[in-house]
């Protein structure tokens, strides 16, 4: 079974979906945050099949998230180094293991924390803002199409309009260890 393709998906979502691919991906690209650079390094730390590492590297590659750099003699050793497009996906990676630490560790539980390097202090949790600064939550949130948006996201967002306003919600006991 062939894995959907979202090249023809008017959606941000589909459109970083479709340059990611899958969680090997994420996963890579996290390495490479971490500084492997090589294909021996990302093989070892992440114990994927070489075939499928050499197919996700390129795939990065052909979406401008890694730059593939001749770090041998005459083009036998190859590193592979995040662009500024991969660089971007920090927020990205960031939100994910937020999630992760609050829903699937639980607060005390983190696998990983991460500081500025300049104070030695915790970052501060991303979060979606105003142009105040205020933290906004979802129910404050609404959506208009943008102006490179073709029918089938205006549709949705004309569905979204029209339902009901947002619930609200309580809190899910799901975290592990509470």
């Amino acid at each position: 079974m062939t894995r959907k393709r979202f090249d023809d998906m008017n959606c941000g979502v589909a459109q970083a979906l479709e340059a990611l691919g899958d969680w090997w991906t994420l996963l890579i690209v996290r390495d490479a945050f971490f500084g492997a650079r090589r294909f021996g390094e990302f093989e070892r730390s992440l114990g994927i099949a070489k075939n499928i590492l050499s197919a996700r590297l390129q795939h990065l590659v052909t979406h401008g998230i890694f730059e593939r750099i001749d770090a041998g003699t005459s083009g036998e050793r190859f590193e592979y180094q995040l662009t500024q497009k991969g660089e971007a996906l920090l927020t990205v990676l960031t939100a994910l293991r937020e999630w992760s630490d609050e829903w699937v560790f639980g607060r005390g539980n983190e696998p990983l924390i991460l500081k500025d390097r300049r104070t030695g202090r915790r970052i501060a949790p991303l979060r979606v803002t105003d142009g105040e600064g205020r933290t906004l939550k979802f129910g404050d949130l609404h959506a208009i199409p943008g102006p490179g948006a073709t029918p089938a996201p205006k549709q949705r967002v004309r569905r979204g309009r029209s339902s009901a306003p947002p619930r609200k919600r309580t809190p899910t006991p799901s975290r592990r260890g509470d």
